[in-house]
């Protein structure tokens, strides 16, 4: 989860989540259901993978705004915390049908072969 002090969200009015998976190199992640990030059930174990559990939550969330968390470490465990929740939410029905979407739209690229024709990879 590549996060450079460049890529800073502050100044932008999109959401914590779009603003993550539009970063370059994040062209793999689909924007979790906030509803899924919300559900306690969703989010068991996470908190002790990640520092500042509830100040990354309230960030992903927009609970808070990017201004009020300047500080870097903070938005770095945010984008690990939501690296986590991604790797369980793309298991899930939803998830699936997600990824899928970005897959079938060649988010992912076309197959260079000519045999292939276009097909999405």
């Amino acid at each position: 989860m590549a996060y450079n002090e460049d890529s800073s969200a502050s100044g932008h009015d999109e959401p914590w989540i779009q603003w993550f998976c539009g970063l370059k190199g994040h062209e793999m992640f689909c924007e979790v259901e906030r509803a899924y990030i919300e559900d306690g059930f969703n989010l068991y174990g996470l908190r002790a993978c990640v520092s500042n559990f509830s100040d990354c939550l309230d960030l992903i969330l927009d609970r808070i705004g990017p201004d009020d968390s300047d500080d870097s470490h903070l938005t770095k465990s945010a984008c690990t915390l939501y690296g986590l929740i991604h790797a369980r939410y793309i298991v899930t029905a939803h998830g699936l049908d997600s990824m899928y979407n970005k897959y079938a739209a060649k988010e992912f690229g076309t197959c260079p072969l000519i045999q292939c024709s276009g097909q999405p990879v």
